[in-house]
């Protein structure tokens, strides 16, 4: 009986030290863009996806995008614009912020 509880001990001390590991995984820029971006935005933010063509979806690298300021783009992912719908309540404030710095670094690789 002693050898069980010490089973169950030591396997929620291994869950609870998982649990940072989950929550960065979620707060990775990359993670995010990939889980809501990519569809319509594709993987290098070019919009060139078949979803982003049939919504025209802005190419995240292009000067147009890239010149609005963080606060700019952190409203339009938050609240949505046109097409885009808005992705507040689905993303943590913090999150979002990371996301914009993802987009700035995405054009760096065009």
């Amino acid at each position: 009986m002693q050898k069980l509880f010490l089973c169950f001990i030591a396997a929620g001390i291994l869950c609870l030290s998982a649990l940072p590991t989950a929550t960065q995984a979620q707060s990775d820029p990359a993670k995010i863009y990939k889980t809501n971006c990519v569809l319509c935005h594709s993987a290098n933010g070019s919009g060139d996806s078949p979803s982003g063509k049939a919504l025209h979806a802005k190419d995240l690298r292009s000067e147009e995008v890239q010149k609005q300021g963080d606060a700019a783009l952190n409203e339009v992912i938050t609240k949505g614009r046109g097409k885009m719908p808005a992705f507040g309540a689905k993303i943590k404030p913090d999150d979002v912020e990371k996301l914009v710095a993802y987009l700035r670094e995405l054009a760096k690789q065009k």
